[in-house]
């Protein structure tokens, strides 16, 4: 919405307060300024779909929201977390740091967390603009980070993805200079929900961080069959230059409670954090939430399996009505459209279900969310009147 002031402007702007604002040639003023009048972003963000699109729908499948969770073990520890919510929760956010350090073989020291990992991409962003140099991403990824630091005047370099819709390393590692600031990968990827192949972006990472910092995007590691295998955490853990970022956003349902961290070498972590609240970001129910689902392989397994069924149903829906889709590995699914796109999402608008369109390499796009099987019942009968 033209008039709002959006997440990623919000954000920005108290990270800069936290971080100081002496890298901005033109200060404080100018900054506000402009970010008021800041120019539409190159593709909708979700937030700005949900913001715009109808009050009420049978099927919101428009934001890669898990609609499954959070689980009642989660839910069971918010509710109780209320009654001493008067405290600062300093002795639980040091728990969770603890417990995903353990549990994914680092020290405290190696990760920061967040209300969600916005803030920490938006930390990253602001980081890494001051440098003035280039940050390199995919086209189309996920533009949170990138967009972030192009209204912080760095140079914004887009890598077209391969043919079969991956990142294409070897044209991202092509393009780093001696201006390279940072480079910037969403692996699984959004929108395209592709992933790269593990073994060549471990060989990637440990190449490339030696000239540039990585950023790896992981919001939807946790939907990949074994994410401990495919992760690049292990990067970290051999001292590369590589941050990884997680949310617990995605597979356990916190999109609306807003927790997530990123795991990067100690060094960085001191210098990402002078741009970023940090753990007094998030509230202590969530907090307790996020304590008692990490790792929780019971619910984890439950919701994998109904996102499964639900994506399988969505394969053969597209599949009946004569449509291609690229397969995915994530929560949701892109599929090319065989008619304008913004119509396209007008029109399952007005038949109450919410979904995303793009459009790259010359074709329309549509992307869908992954929702209960209510909501790809409706999607599917909306589909067919339009198909």
């Amino acid at each position: 919405m033209a008039t709002s002031m959006n997440r990623r402007i919000w954000l920005k702007s108290g990270a800069l307060l936290a971080g100081g604002l002496t890298f901005l040639p033109d200060g404080l003023a100018a900054f506000a300024a402009r970010s008021a009048v800041l120019d539409s972003p190159k593709q909708l963000t979700d937030e700005a779909a949900v913001l715009e699109g109808p009050p009420q729908l049978k099927a919101r499948l428009l934001a890669n929201e898990n609609p499954f969770g959070p689980s009642e073990k989660a839910r069971q520890a918010m509710v109780e977390a209320m009654s001493t919510s008067y405290q600062y929760p300093f002795a639980y956010t040091r728990e969770l740091v603890q417990k995903i350090a353990a549990y994914e073989g680092v020290t405290p020291e190696h990760i920061m967390v967040e209300a969600g990992s916005s803030p920490l991409l938006q930390a990253a962003a602001i980081y890494y603009a001051q440098k003035g140099g280039a940050i390199i991403t995919g086209d189309p990824s996920y533009r949170d980070l990138p967009d972030s630091a192009k209204d912080l005047s760095a140079i914004i370099v887009e890598v077209p993805l391969t043919k079969d819709y991956k990142l294409d390393l070897e044209a991202m590692e092509q393009k780093v200079g001696s201006g390279t600031a940072l480079m910037y990968l969403c692996n699984p990827n959004n929108p395209t929900g592709t992933m790269l192949d593990t073994a060549k972006l471990k060989a990637f990472c440990e190449r490339v961080s030696k000239k540039v910092p990585i950023f790896i995007d992981e919001a939807y590691i946790d939907y990949v069959p074994n994410p401990q295998a495919t992760t690049m955490i292990e990067a970290v853990k051999k001292g590369q230059n590589v941050i990884v970022a997680r949310t617990f956003s995605k597979l356990y349902g916190f999109a609306g409670l807003r927790v997530g961290y990123i795991v990067a070498q100690p060094a960085t972590i001191k210098l990402l954090s002078k741009y970023a609240v940090g753990g007094m970001s998030i509230s202590a129910p969530a907090i307790r939430g996020a304590l008692v689902s990490y790792q929780d392989q019971e619910f984890m397994k439950d919701t994998l399996q109904k996102t499964l069924t639900s994506k399988e149903f969505l394969y053969e829906t597209l599949k009946k009505e004569g449509y291609e889709y690229i397969p995915s590995v994530t929560n949701f699914v892109m599929f090319p459209l065989k008619m304008d796109g913004k119509r396209f999402v007008e029109e399952m608008a007005r038949r109450g279900v919410g979904i995303r369109n793009w459009k790259f390499n010359n074709q329309e796009w549509c992307r869908v969310s992954i929702g209960r099987m209510d909501e790809m019942q409706a999607f599917a009968d909306a589909f067919k009147q339009l198909s």
